[in-house]
């Protein structure tokens, strides 16, 4: 990332990242997607000459969250308003349905290349090899070169808003926004493989924690979750 004498921050970013190709695929609902991206850009102190870096961005199963559990976000510092929309939601909690997504990026696929043309050229070759390959969760992004990673969470960002129906849709279709004990069953299965993660393995019991604290249900799981700790 550039530092505070470069002159530009993520939103010049954000405003000079084109998603030229994107993939043909909604990210998978129950699994880990892998994206293979290609992001050219242009260098900073030469307009002829084009960075192309290509590599790999896993975006992870998206994962169902309680509306109520925005609360712990929502503390000191907000106003009425805010209070008056967390009791919105909690009054129409049954109705709502939000996603978290997240990502990372895969190191041990990057590389990059410098090529010399005008960057619509270069832009046209790379399209080409990626229709070449066939593969639906190809991305070619067209960004800025000293914030190449603010232009990847763009592409994520572009990515998951237009896989969010479908993974709504195909989540639905298993039931897994239903309610037991007021608690949607993707989450409740979640919770259960956390436990059994952390069961057989002590050193896990700490993101059984976390996760119970994100969603606002470790009161309801902490007489099973300090079991757990002591034995």
């Amino acid at each position: 990332m550039p530092g505070p004498d470069s002159g530009f921050d993520f939103r010049y970013a954000v405003m000079n990242t084109e998603v030229i190709v994107a993939p043909k695929k909604s990210i998978e609902t129950f699994g880990n997607t892998i994206i293979n991206y290609s992001l050219v850009s242009e260098l900073m102190d030469d307009a002829t000459r084009v960075r192309i870096r290509e590599g790999r961005m896993q975006a992870s199963k998206p994962q169902i969250i309680m509306p109520t559990s925005l609360a712990g976000f929502m503390t000191e510092g907000f106003g009425e308003e805010a209070r008056e929309y967390l009791s919105w939601l909690r009054e129409h909690e049954d109705d709502i349905r939000i996603l978290q997504y997240g990502y990372s990026l895969k190191q041990e696929a990057f590389s990059e290349e410098i090529v010399a043309g005008p960057i619509d050229a270069v832009i046209d070759r790379v399209k080409k090899g990626v229709a070449g390959r066939s593969d639906p969760f190809s991305a070619v992004v067209k960004g800025v070169d000293s914030l190449w990673d603010v232009c990847l969470v763009r592409l994520f960002w572009v990515v998951t808003r237009a896989s969010v129906e479908d993974n709504v849709r195909e989540l639905a279709e298993h039931k897994l926004f239903e309610r037991e004990d007021g608690i949607p069953v993707g989450i409740r299965q979640e919770i259960e493989g956390a436990f059994a993660a952390a069961k057989s393995n002590p050193s896990r019991v700490r993101e059984l924690g976390v996760l119970l604290k994100r969603h606002g249900l470790f009161e309801r799981y902490q007489d099973r979750f300090f079991a757990l700790v002591r034995r």
